[in-house]
């Protein structure tokens, strides 16, 4: 995969200084340097040298709070960190954002494929069998509440809530299912049919979604468990 990977990577690095809420600059040595897209004008930052430096960047929030969702908007500030090569690179945004280079390459060259929820959910075993109980109606507040790009994961869906192709949820803006907007420029709620600004990501690699992840699924299973404890209606 990584024969694939770094080319793909090189050619987006072509035209393209972002990947999320990171900005990657190249520096007049050939090197290249990561920073909080927020903290570019920065010159207080902490600096970093090597990419597995990624990794605790990557895992508490501004707060000192863990990051279990490492697409989510809450990536800390107040950091710099500076590779040499391209593949430390590729390391250092697979720390970031873990598998999401190998999804882009994979769609870039026209070979991902993606998989229903329905499917996802009915594959589960153990204590997330229930998950595939959930109602369509559930699903859409479920998806549309913990995927919204502003406050929950700022990766674009690429998969359908079912095999008849059904968008994922209708709680979302349809800028949420283009690879093509930037996600961290998202202002929609739930609901809202589109974001309140727009931004078209000509210079952001996507990152890219082409299942549900681990914890939706879990989200999935308890709006499930509360339906079901949810008291009867008297007749």
């Amino acid at each position: 995969m990584l024969n694939v990977i770094e080319p793909a990577l090189q050619i987006a690095l072509t035209d393209c200084r972002r990947i999320g809420q990171i900005a990657i600059q190249k520096l007049d040595d050939g090197g290249l340097a990561l920073s909080h897209h927020d903290d570019k004008t920065r010159n207080d930052l902490k600096l970093f040298h090597s990419a597995e430096a990624a990794i605790e960047i990557a895992r508490y929030d501004d707060a000192g709070n863990y990051r279990p969702l490492k697409t989510a908007p809450n990536l800390s500030h107040g950091w710099r960190l500076e590779l040499a090569t391209l593949d430390a690179l590729r390391r250092a945004l697979d720390y970031f954002y873990p598998g999401r280079l190998a999804v882009f390459a994979a769609w870039k060259s026209g070979q991902l494929q993606t998989t229903p929820l329905r499917k996802t959910l009915d594959r589960q075993s153990g204590m997330y069998r229930v998950a595939a109980k959930i109602s369509d109606e559930q699903i859409d507040y479920v998806v549309g509440d913990f995927c919204r790009s502003d406050g929950g994961c700022l990766r674009t869906i690429l998969w359908n809530r079912d095999k008849q192709g059904t968008v994922a949820s209708t709680k979302l803006p349809q800028e949420k299912f283009d690879p093509a907007f930037d996600q961290t420029k998202a202002g929609g709620r739930p609901g809202l049919a589109t974001p309140a600004t727009a931004a078209i990501a000509a210079t952001g690699i996507p990152l890219l979604c082409q299942e549900a992840c681990n914890l939706l699924v879990a989200g999935c299973r308890e709006a499930v468990k509360i339906e079901g404890a949810a008291p009867s209606a008297p007749e």
